[in-house]
């Protein structure tokens, strides 16, 4: 019997996968590097009530993508508020820097609020005062985060953006009068990577094509689920009325002395075993005998007989479906073979011959029993005798 191998699940889902690393990790599916340093920014001042220095380290700020990577230090100014300049964006820019013991000649970092114009014209203006570096502080809506800046053609001055609430905590000191210096360091050294525009494309290109072929496969796979469990299904059912049909033909038990049977030369031609005593038969219509055991499942498998090749289903008279019923000749027996309308004639002359020899001292209850015994034997041997007859006369199967 054809066995049909159910589809497996997870092969589809393995490829799609595939494929969708093979696009990431494909040449040109990472862009470039984007290269970023924080800065140490640690500040230092007196307080006025308290007459005690008071320091503050932090790795809070953020090199401009076009300032050298170096550390810068000086007081801090901040624009003028007369001016109503605090972005520090007009070329006439004054920066007030408080100075300890009104010194003014030391150096100075210019503080400036982002926005009002471009990072680039911030710095040129605190340059032209000759401030050391430039710190901006961002806006109040970004809270503590830094972005990037880019300001090309700004020279060689240190750039750095702090967050708003620490840029606001040194402007409120320096707009007090209190001199803060403050120190800028080289902090750690950060690596961004970012797909590229390209990468992008490739990979949506990809992730639709895995979609469809997932869909695909998954379509596949049910469609063969549904074929594999209709085909189980019919496959039940008619194994199921040819068990019925199969039932149809006429067993035989073995006995002991049966010259129908010979026990030590004929066989099974399914198990090649010889038949013995108390074996249950199966006669087919073409009088070949088997194993019960053995012929049923073979019947079930193959429908024919393992000698003849002998369509049995079709020999008692269905063809096709069950419901279809046609009358089919029964073939020539094969020479050699056993055959039923034999076994039922010396049968019945064996047990004839047995009842004629029975010992007249038997008791009364013996000879009833064996009376019935060979009463039942030989009703069930004359059925027989008169159905091998009548099949051998009018060539009709076996009921």
């Amino acid at each position: 019997m054809a066995w049909r191998r159910r589809p497996e699940a997870g092969v589809g889902v393995r490829s799609a996968l595939a494929l969708l690393a093979l696009a990431v990790c494909a040449p040109g599916a990472r862009g470039r590097a984007f290269e970023w340093y924080s800065a140490v920014v640690s500040t230092e001042y007196v307080d006025p009530y308290t007459n005690r220095t008071v320091w503050s380290v932090s790795e809070s700020g953020r090199f401009g993508d076009s300032s050298p990577k170096e550390g810068a230090q000086g007081l801090v100014g901040v624009p003028r508020a007369a001016d109503r300049d605090p972005e520090g964006c007009a070329p006439d820019t004054r920066f007030l820097v408080p100075a300890p013991g009104g010194r003014g000649a030391a150096p100075w970092v210019a503080l400036v609020a982002r926005g009002g114009c471009t990072f680039k014209d911030k710095v040129l203006v605190a340059a032209r005062r000759n401030a050391s570096a430039v710190v901006l502080y961002n806006e109040e809506s970004h809270g503590n985060l830094t972005v990037p800046m880019s300001h090309a053609g700004t020279g060689n001055i240190v750039v750095i953006m702090v967050s708003y609430p620490k840029g606001r905590e040194i402007l409120d000191l320096v707009q007090k009068g209190i001199a803060v210096k403050m120190t800028i360091g080289v902090g750690t050294r950060h690596v961004q990577e970012f797909i590229s525009g390209q990468s992008v494309v490739f990979v949506a290109i990809a992730f639709i094509t895995m979609m469809i072929i997932s869909l695909a496969w998954l379509i596949f796979y049910y469609i063969q689920r549904f074929l594999y469990t209709g085909s189980q299904f019919g496959s039940q059912s008619h194994r199921k009325e040819a068990k019925k049909i199969i039932g149809q033909l006429p067993l035989h038990t073995v006995k002991h002395g049966e010259k129908g049977v010979d026990v030590d030369a004929e066989n099974c031609a399914v198990c090649i075993e010889n038949f013995k005593v108390k074996d249950v038969i199966r006669i087919l219509p073409c009088k070949h005998i088997f194993h019960r055991i053995c012929i049923d499942p073979w019947l079930l498998d193959h429908r024919t007989c393992p000698m003849c090749k002998l369509d049995v289903i079709k020999a008692l008279g269905y063809w096709g479906e069950v419901e279809d019923v046609q009358e089919m000749p029964a073939p020539e027996s094969t020479p050699g073979s056993v055959l039923a309308a034999n076994l039922s004639i010396t049968l019945q002359e064996e047990d004839r011959s047995d009842g004629n020899n029975l010992p007249s001292s038997s008791t009364s209850e013996s000879a009833l029993q064996c009376d019935a015994g060979f009463k039942e034997d030989a009703g069930e041997d004359t059925a027989l005798l008169e159905m091998g007859r009548s099949d051998l006369e009018h060539g009709r199967p076996v009921s």
